[in-house]
Order: C-alpha cells, then structure tokens, then sequence
C-alpha cells in the first residue's frame, strides 16, 4: 500500500474558493473544481496525518452514489474524468486523478440534512438525556445502535467553524420556508432508504448519513460527498450486535483511538500512529469494495 498523501493544494492560476477540513474547492466561473485530499478531521480539528488513498475512496464513492441515486433526485456532478475538465485545469492531471470532480455552482441550503436509522452518536446521547432524538419522541427501552422504528431527519445547523448544533424540524422550515424544507426531508428519507437497502445486501449497515442540497436553476439538487466514510457511520452487517458502539469502516475508528488521549479535542491534533493511518486506509478502501464490487484503482 502506497503511503504517499496529497495534504494540500496549491493550483497557480486557479482561484482558491474554499479549503474546508478535506476538501479544496476551485473556482470555474459558473462550475467549480472539488478535490478530495486525504486530510481527515475528528472533533472539527483537522489531524496532521493523512489516511492514504482517502481521498480517492470519497470521490469514487460520491460519484458511485450519484449514479445510484439519479432516479431520485438531480446532482451536481458535471464529469469526473479530468480529460473532460477546461483546458487551465488539465495540467494539475496528476494531483487530480481520481480525487476530483467537475461540479456545477449551486446555492446551498445552510443545513445539514442528517438521517438515523439506527440510534448512535449525538442521537444516542440525546436519548439517554430525554428519550429523544431532535425533538422527536422515541419509545423507552432503546439501547445504544438500535434500529430505529423507521428512519428519522434529524438536521442540524451547518457551521463553517465548531461543532454544528442539532435542530428540530421547525428551524429548517423557519429558515428555508416550509416546502422546501419537506422537499429536503422527503428526499433526504428516500435517497437514505434506497442506499441502506442497497448496503445491507453488501454486508453494510449505513447507520446514519447526513447530506448537502443547493438550489440551482431554482431547482434543488443533491451536493457535496454522498454516503462516504467521512459523512455516514458504515457497520459490517455480520457482526451487528445492539447495545453497543458498532464496529466500523468509517472515521469512528480513528475518534476511538483519540478518546484514548490525554488531548482535550482543540487544535493542535496529535499525530496518528503508523498503525492507526494503516487501519484507517484499510477501512475506507474496504467500504469502497463492499459497497461498489470494485477494487479502487490505486
């Protein structure tokens, strides 16, 4: 396994439009260029380490689910294939091969549109507080990783620093008007359940994801990563055991192994052991075979 990771860019001629925790956005006029480094951030602190082919196993992913998902809703994914990218932007092939995608430039809803089917994470905490997760009354008796009743939207606020904070429905309709609000929580539901069906023939249980919508043309569509390690908790169905935390192919294994640390989650992030990145690699490239039959080209 090749240990080489892209951290950063740096495109001259390019205009920088955003560095978020993982990924670096460009700015094409009317498109934007999105690149998936291999940073990876736990606790909103983006870590030192990078977790090798990372980024090319959240890309592939996302364009995997995009294609899966179509039928349900439109998505911002113009072309991954970086011979079809403007000509300024080809000579970054390199760099760019298998981490990026060519997007269009959409307006997005300032939320985060998060689905449970299973209680886990800030939901699981809640519960324990009020029996709730969201404001949404759940019945006594649940354990930690049960499986919910039915699937829940449980947003949450979309912040550009810190923790996002969970919200109840009536925030979303507050601050995006109430059709477009169901509008995101009927999609949110439906791409959520179609791809958890589809996970648990593979051997997966997709826990919890969250997504990202924009409006473009006046039209809302589907944005940002799709079902990846980073933004769902992925549990191997054969060893779901509830009543406890799960175990995982996704970035849970790392927060585990911070939580073993004398570090009081602000910056600076210590440094991932060697065996820790190994695992954590092994993990993401595991999720991209399970759930797409294809071994990630590397």
């Amino acid at each position: 396994m090749s240990e080489q990771v892209l951290l950063t860019t740096e495109f001259s001629g390019l205009k920088l439009f955003k560095r978020g925790k993982v990924r670096d956005v460009y700015d094409l006029d009317d498109k934007l260029l999105v690149v998936s480094t291999d940073r990876i951030s736990c606790f909103d602190v983006v870590l030192p380490s990078g977790i090798p082919h990372k980024g090319r196993v959240l890309t592939g992913l996302s364009i995997f689910w995009f294609d899966y998902l179509k039928g349900i809703i439109p998505n911002h994914l113009i072309t991954s294939d970086v011979n079809d990218y403007p000509q300024e932007v080809k000579k970054y092939k390199k760099d760019l091969a298998g981490r990026s995608m060519l997007v269009k430039k959409t307006k997005p809803f300032a939320v985060e549109c998060v689905v449970r089917g299973y209680l886990s994470g800030s939901g699981w905490k809640e519960y324990q507080k009020n029996s709730s997760v969201c404001g949404i009354k759940l019945s006594e008796g649940l354990v930690e990783s049960s499986k919910l009743p039915q699937a829940l939207f449980t947003p949450s606020t979309k912040a550009d620093a810190g923790h996002d904070q969970n919200v109840e429905e009536g925030y979303v309709e507050g601050l995006l008007g109430g059709s477009v609000a169901q509008k995101l929580k009927d999609t949110s539901v439906a791409i959520y359940s179609k791809a958890a069906d589809y996970a648990l023939e593979k051997g997966i249980i997709i826990a919890d994801t969250k997504f990202e919508f924009g409006a473009y043309n006046e039209e809302v569509i589907l944005i940002d990563e799709v079902l990846t390690p980073d933004s769902s908790r992925f549990w191997p169905r054969d060893k779901y055991r509830p009543g406890a935390a799960q175990p995982s192919f996704d970035k849970q294994f790392v927060r585990d192994y911070l939580e073993t640390l004398e570090w009081d989650k602000t910056p600076p992030a210590p440094k991932l052991p060697a065996e820790i990145i190994k695992k954590t690699s092994q993990k993401y490239l595991q999720a991209y075979r399970e759930l797409t039959g294809k071994e990630l080209k590397i």
